[in-house]
Formats: C-alpha cells, sequence, structure tokens
C-alpha cells in the first residue's frame, strides 16, 4: 500500500492504483543484452517517453545498480530529469529537442547531444567558443529514415564545418536511426541504409574525422541485425523486457536455449485493489448506456482505474483482470475514473482485495501484449501513456 504523503500541511492522499517496477527482472535483460553483443559495447539505456512509462527516476536508480553508465533521452527534460537522479555520473546523451538557449547550461553539465542539421552544429560551436566548453556532439546521418540527419550531399559542407569547429566540438558519435528494423518488410531498406552509414563513415574518415563511438542499433537491431552492433548500443524497449515485434522473437527463437524460451523479462506491474461490489440481476445494463446487458443474475467488482489513469476506453467489454489468481472480464464501457468487472465465479472476493491490470498473479497473467491485441495499440504507446502520477515502487 503506498504511503500517505503530506505536503505543506495538506495531504496528498492515496492514488487509485500503483505501478511496481522489478529490478530483478532488469537485471536478467540487461545480462542477455550483454551475452548478444560481447563485452565491449556500451549499453545505452533510453529512457524517452518516461522510461517507456517505468519512470525515469526509477529506471536511473535500477539501471545504476545493474551497472549502466550511459542513457538516452529525447529531449533536453528528460536530460535534466537523468541528471537529477543519477549518482554514477553516467553519460547522458539527447538525441532530439533541445532548446538552444539551453546550449550553454547543457555543455557545462557535460550533456551531449545530436546534431543533425547545420543550424543546431553551427550554433553548438558558437556557444562552446564563447564559454571555452567543448561540446561533446553525435553527428546523425539521413540514411533512409527522413526525419533527422545530415544528407548525403551536405558530406562536403559537413566536413569543412566539423574541421573548422575541431576546437570547439568533442566528436562523440557518428549515429544513424533504422526505418523498422523489428519488420522483416523493412529487411531490404535496413540494409541499405547500413550500406549508407558505411559509405558516410568511410567519407569522413578519409577526411580526418573520427569519432570516439559508431552507434546505429536500437534494441530490434541490435538483436536481428547484428552487424549494428559497433562501440555502443541504444536499448529501449527490450530493456524492459519486451520484444520489439513477434517478429523479432521468431527471428531470434533458434537461438534461445530450450529451458528458457524467453529470456526477456516485464519489469512492470500495474496494481488496484476492489473498491466496491455490485450485484446485477438478469435483464439490466451495466454502466453507461446500453453496452453490456446482464444474461445472469451477476455479480461485478468496481475498480477505481479508467481512461483517465491509461487504462484504455477501447478495452470497454473486452478487457480483463487478474482478481484472486483469475481472470475476470470487464463489462460495460470503461469510464474516466472505474472499470466494471464481473466476479460471478468467484468466491469470497472482498473491497480491498488486489487487482491487477498487468501483470502477474498467482500462476496468471495478463501481458501488455493481450492490451495491445485488444486496442490496437503498440506496446510502445500503451506503456508511454500510463500517467506520470500513478505512484512508481521499485522491487526486487
Amino acid at each position: 500500500m503506498p504511503l500517505f504523503f503530506v505536503m505543506q500541511n495538506v495531504p496528498i492522499g492515496i492514488p487509485t492504483s500503483r505501478l511496481e517496477i522489478s529490478a530483478k527482472a532488469y537485471r536478467q535483460n540487461i545480462r542477455y543484452i550483454r551475452s548478444e553483443i560481447g563485452s565491449k559495447p556500451t549499453i545505452s539505456a533510453v529512457v524517452k517517453g518516461n522510461a517507456y512509462g517505468h519512470g525515469i527516476a526509477q529506471l536511473v536508480q535500477i539501471a545504476e545498480k545493474t551497472g549502466i553508465r550511459h542513457f538516452s533521452t529525447f529531449s533536453s527534460d528528460e536530460a535534466w530529469t537523468v541528471k537529477r537522479h543519477s549518482t554514477k555520473k553516467s553519460e547522458i546523451m539527447i538525441m532530439g529537442m533541445l532548446y538552444e538557449e539551453e546550449l550553454e547550461d547543457l555543455i557545462h553539465s557535460d550533456i551531449s547531444f545530436y546534431v543533425f542539421d547545420f543550424k543546431r552544429l553551427e550554433k553548438a560551436i558558437e556557444v562552446s567558443n564563447r564559454i571555452g566548453i567543448p561540446a561533446k556532439i553525435h553527428v546523425e546521418l539521413e540514411t533512409g529514415f527522413h526525419r533527422t540527419g545530415f544528407e548525403w550531399e551536405d558530406r562536403e559542407k559537413l566536413v569543412e564545418v566539423l574541421h573548422q569547429g575541431k576546437d570547439q566540438v568533442i566528436l562523440e558519435g557518428l549515429c544513424t536511426h533504422y526505418a523498422g528494423a523489428e519488420s522483416v518488410s523493412n529487411y531490404v531498406r535496413v540494409k541499405k541504409q547500413i550500406s549508407v552509414y558505411y559509405d558516410f563513415k568511410n567519407y569522413l574518415s578519409e577526411n580526418n574525422l573520427f569519432f570516439n563511438r559508431y552507434h546505429t542499433a536500437c534494441s530490434a537491431a541490435t538483436l536481428i541485425f547484428p552487424e549494428t552492433i559497433m562501440d555502443m548500443v541504444r536499448i529501449g524497449i527490450a530493456g524492459y523486457g519486451f520484444w520489439p515485434t513477434k517478429e523479432t522473437y521468431f527471428a531470434k527463437l533458434k537461438d534461445l536455449p530450450k529451458n528458457n524460451k524467453n529470456p526477456l523479462k516485464r519489469l512492470l506491474t500495474w496494481k488496484s485493489q476492489v473498491m466496491s461490489l455490485k450485484k446485477v440481476e438478469m435483464g439490466e445494463f451495466v454502466g453507461y448506456g446500453n453496452s453490456f446487458m446482464a444474461l445472469k443474475n451477476m455479480l461485478l467488482a468496481i475498480v477505481p482505474v479508467g481512461y483517465g489513469h491509461g487504462y484504455s476506453r477501447l478495452l470497454s467489454n473486452s478487457g480483463q483482470v487478474l482478481i484472486g489468481g483469475r481472470h475476470c472480464h470487464v463489462v460495460g464501457t470503461v469510464t474516466m475514473n472505474a472499470i466494471a468487472v464481473d466476479i460471478s465465479a468467484l468466491k469470497g472476493v472482498k473491497i480491498g482485495d488486489e487487482v491487477v491490470m498487468i501483470g502477474k498473479q498467482g500462476r496468471q497473467e495478463i501481458t501488455v501484449a493481450s492490451f495491445s491485441e485488444s486496442t490496437q495499440q503498440v506496446n510502445y504507446e500503451l506503456l508511454t501513456r500510463l500517467p506520470r502520477d500513478i505512484p512508481r515502487k521499485i522491487i526486487d
């Protein structure tokens, strides 16, 4: 049960649900990734999207105890959050959004960042020159993803600017991002991207531009394109215990040990409790509208979690939770703050009993994938939509 916190003499109260984050599962996932990549490459823990919904503060704590010393964020606000919670002086890298007015503070704080256009590159050189501290930059290449990155046609100007600013920047990384390495349908496209990256890399090397780290691999590329494992891999979804797609899992299946067909373990368990019990007679409708009519006398458990807490409205009449170690179906429309669950087959359910929306209870489990199949959301989307104000507790 979460603690009852008080701030400025005003009670905050006990939230209606909570998330438990398993440090043991994270250690297992990192051991597996390490077994795939060998001992030399750096593992960068990707913590964008509030650490895929797990909580940046919690993930940094778990990861650093596991030996991780490098974190990747999308934006500067995420980078500052990592900085606040890091106790090991870990490296921090921004892959996306930052504001020019932050550059001085970022450089002072030894936070590295992607440069993918000349405006940011030249501004970084300007600020670095003014404050007398070199900026740690990762030069992102456009290889076929078509979102951010220097184009092949930019290569001559890029070489010129980097040489002109050689005293103002540290060439921390040369990087790119693959356009769907998790799907076999993108195989040809990804292989072409790898080729373009090496063309770019060789061109820069021929012009005496060398980088501390060459890195291109996300979770999926790390697992099924071993040629993308360079000096560093950027591990996001796999670190949290999820295969990027079923295709990725099946591609690795033949290599997995027979006694352990899934070496990735989920970190996250989402729990609430029974708020009230309600008897419904046959023929009565449950909740808003008439989407569910009781075809027999029923007993319902009302759970104080709804779409306002990240439990999708698309799970109306299709979602499941675990109560008493058994799967129980959501009936009626998911509302903003509550769901109704059919517990007619259970005995002895009481107000206050534990309800699991994601995770294990006894021998049963509800996976994030089961949500995805019901709601057409991918794992990434559902996880990152979990509200930040749900308390997250680390368990071992």
